[in-house]
C-alpha cells in the first residue's frame, strides 16, 4: 500500500489540480493531508477527495513533527512525500518514483523537480543543476566524492520505505526544516541507499527575494547545526562555488546578463545567511524563524 503525505495551508485553487492528478496516478494512493488550519476551503477541499486531514494549529506546524505525525496516521508500507505546490506532471510520476524502492538496499527516492512556466532564470538554473535527467543512486562509497551533495534528497516530491523510517527514528521533530537531508545523511550513513528517479517528474519552482533567501538559508545552517554528528558533512564551499560559477556559466550562455548581478547578490545572502545559521548559538539565543520548502 502506498500513503500520500500532503502538509498543506491555504493551498487555495492549486489543490484541485493536485487531487486531480493523484487521483488519476496508476498507483492507488491512501491520501493523508496534514492542515495547519487553513482558512480557504482547503480541508473542505481534500476531505471531498477522501483524504484522512489532521488539523493543526499553524504555530504548531514544523517540517519534521507534522509530517511524523501524518506518516504515524498512514498505513502504507511506502510513504510519498509531497508539498502542495508541487504538481504531478503525469500519471505515472509515482509508479516510476518508487520503483527502486523494491531493492533492498534502496530505502528512499526522489523524483525530478521542473520549474514552472514564468520561473526566473536563476530559479530555472536552480532546477537544471540539483535535478539532471541522469538516474543516480547514492551511498556511503559517494560521500568522499560528493560531500553534502551525497545526502541532497527532497520531501517536495520523494517516497520513503517505512520499515527504515521508523527504524531510524523518523524526522526530527523540531527540526526547523532540511529534514529531508537530515533523515538522508542517516539512512547513507546506516549502509542503505538513496535513488534519484529523473522520469517521476513534477513542475516545482520558487521565487524568493532576496531577503527570503538569506532567511531560508540561515534556518538550513540552523537545522545543520542542532544535529552535531551532521556537522562533519556540512561544509559546503566547495559545493557552494561549483555551483556558483555554473550558474554564472548558464547566464552568459542563456544570454541572461541582466541576471548575474542579480545572482551575485542571492549567492551572498546565502552564504551568509548558512554561516549565521550554523553559529546561531553563539549569535543569538534564539534560533531563527521557520522556514518553508
Amino acid at each position: 500500500m502506498v500513503s500520500v503525505i500532503l502538509p498543506t495551508f491555504n493551498a487555495g485553487e492549486g489543490i484541485n489540480s493536485f487531487l486531480t492528478m493523484i487521483g488519476n496516478q496508476t498507483v492507488e494512493c491512501e491520501l493523508v493531508v496534514i492542515d495547519s488550519s487553513s482558512t480557504d476551503g482547503t480541508q473542505e477541499a481534500v476531505r471531498s477527495y477522501g483524504a484522512k486531514v489532521i488539523s493543526i494549529e499553524k504555530t504548531d506546524f514544523n517540517h519534521g513533527g507534522a509530517r511524523n505525525a501524518a506518516i504515524r496516521s498512514s498505513q502504507g508500507d511506502i510513504v510519498v512525500l509531497f508539498t502542495q505546490d508541487a504538481l504531478p506532471c503525469d500519471e505515472r510520476c509515482i509508479e516510476r518514483l518508487i520503483e527502486p524502492l523494491a531493492l533492498e538496499d534502496v530505502a528512499a527516492s526522489y523524483g525530478r523537480q521542473i520549474p514552472k512556466a514564468g520561473a526566473k532564470p536563476t530559479e530555472r538554473f536552480a532546477r537544471l543543476f540539483n535535478y539532471p535527467d541522469s538516474p543516480e543512486v547514492k551511498g556511503l562509497e559517494d560521500v568522499p566524492r560528493m560531500g553534502i551533495k551525497a545526502f541532497f534528497f527532497s520531501n517536495v516530491f520523494s517516497a520513503i520505505r517505512r520499515k527504515e523510517f521508523e527504524r531510524l527514528g523518523m524526522f526530527p521533530d523540531d527540526i526547523i526544516m532540511f529534514e529531508d537531508m537530515i533523515y538522508a545523511a542517516r539512512l547513507i550513513t546506516n549502509g542503505y541507499r538513496i535513488a534519484y528517479v529523473p522520469g517521476a517528474m513534477v513542475a516545482h519552482s520558487h521565487d524568493y527575494s532576496l531577503a527570503e533567501q538569506f532567511k531560508r538559508y540561515r534556518c538550513a545552517g540552523a537545522s545543520f547545526r542542532k544535529h552535531p554528528w551532521f556537522m562533519q558533512y556540512a561544509r559546503s564551499g566547495k559545493e557552494g562555488r561549483s555551483y556558483f560559477m555554473r550558474q554564472m556559466r548558464y547566464l552568459v550562455r542563456e544570454k541572461e546578463y541582466s541576471w548575474m548581478a542579480y545572482a551575485l547578490c542571492e549567492a551572498v545572502c546565502k552564504y551568509c545567511g548558512y554561516h549565521l545559521g550554523l553559529h546561531y548559538d553563539t549569535v543569538s539565543a534564539a534560533p531563527p524563524p521557520q522556514g518553508g520548502k
